[in-house]
């Protein structure tokens, strides 16, 4: 009996993970950086990358905010955004220091690991976060109390950790991680120390974990898992680590469309696709498009978990919003202000 031509185009399919891309923060911190520069007028400065997003960020950048790496680049009494991962005291005192005129986008979820942090620490507690270090994030986090914490990076890096007394320590942890790394970490520092406290709630984010556990529920049936998402995204960079270890046979992280690589498709029949949680739609549809050019139109989602989280915007913008004649309770990002990939990614 003949095949019909087309008959291994039938059989490709991509499986797309919900949920997936912008998470409560984000969508608070990109949203914040939008109602600014139309409440106040460019330039807009933003200390570091306001999420850790390439598109986001050229797309802002296009729109009349300045990113600067640090404080200081600032000009004194000029109006700063403060990023999604959060910043130390030292960072607030030298923008008070210049008369900066600071709106902090701090993730509500990050504010919250810092008050756990301020908190132990005044209880005299030595503080284990598990992060990164160098990480935006966990520099905001560890500035809180410098002289309680240690960063633990890995399960690795248990074995050097030493506390002043083992009857006092606690662990925290960076809210974009692996939660199985994590576990696994928070398990050996368990080991060495019995009376480890734990976080009076959990601090990996509920996106973070939402993201990861779809992976996991996609990766023994894909081929190939292709994770829209930029290099210095914690929590892209994870996903693609989560695949991998759950049964995909490939994955890979792609800023846009076009990243993706041809060969990488070969034998191949089941795509899994996911965005890390700073990334915005409209690049996960530019990749399903191309993927639709190469035989995969079949689209199936697969659905972790519903969510329907929304943070208000910081005080200062409510305020000016109310002023100007706007009520801004709770934010959801307009997809439509971001636009697609294909301009940048041929740049």
């Amino acid at each position: 009996m003949d095949v019909p031509a087309d008959a291994s185009a039938a059989t490709k399919r991509v499986l797309l993970a919900a949920p997936r891309g912008y998470c409560a923060g984000v969508d608070r911190a990109v949203v914040t950086v939008e109602k600014a520069l139309e409440l106040y007028g460019p330039p807009v400065y933003v200390r570091k990358e306001i999420v850790h997003n390439k598109h986001v960020v050229r797309t802002l950048e296009r729109r009349g905010a300045i990113f600067v790496e640090e404080t200081d680049e600032v000009p004194e009494g000029a109006r700063v955004i403060f990023s999604a991962h959060g910043v130390s005291p030292a960072v607030h005192q030298e923008a008070a220091r210049l008369s900066l005129r600071t709106i902090d986008a701090t993730c509500p979820l990050v504010t919250k690991v810092h008050r756990e942090a301020v908190r132990f620490a005044g209880d005299d507690y030595d503080i284990l976060l598990v992060g990164h270090e160098g990480h935006e994030e966990v520099e905001g986090t560890a500035g809180e109390a410098p002289e309680h914490i240690t960063v633990v990076e890995s399960p690795d890096h248990v074995d050097a950790v030493e506390v002043r007394d083992p009857d006092k320590v606690v662990w925290l942890s960076q809210t974009t991680l692996s939660v199985d790394e994590t576990m696994e970490t928070v398990r050996r520092l368990r080991e060495k120390f019995p009376n480890l406290q734990d976080p009076p709630s959990d601090d990996i984010c509920y996106a973070t974990q939402n993201r990861q556990v779809a992976v996991k529920q996609m990766a023994t049936d894909c081929d190939l898992m292709i994770v829209v998402g930029s290099q210095n995204s914690s929590n892209s960079k994870r996903l693609v680590e989560v695949a991998l270890e759950y049964g995909s046979r490939d994955g890979h992280l792609v800023d846009y469309a076009d990243e993706i690589d041809e060969a990488w498709l070969e034998g191949v029949r089941t795509v899994g696709v996911t965005s890390g949680a700073s990334v915005p739609e409209v690049l996960v549809r530019d990749v399903l498009d191309w993927l639709a050019d190469r035989g995969f139109e079949d689209v199936q989602a697969v659905t972790a978990a519903e969510e329907s989280v929304l943070f208000a915007l910081p005080t200062d913008i409510r305020r000016d919003l109310k002023a100007a004649g706007q009520e801004v309770k709770k934010v959801q990002h307009d997809p439509s202000s971001i636009p697609s990939g294909r301009e940048d990614s041929l740049r």
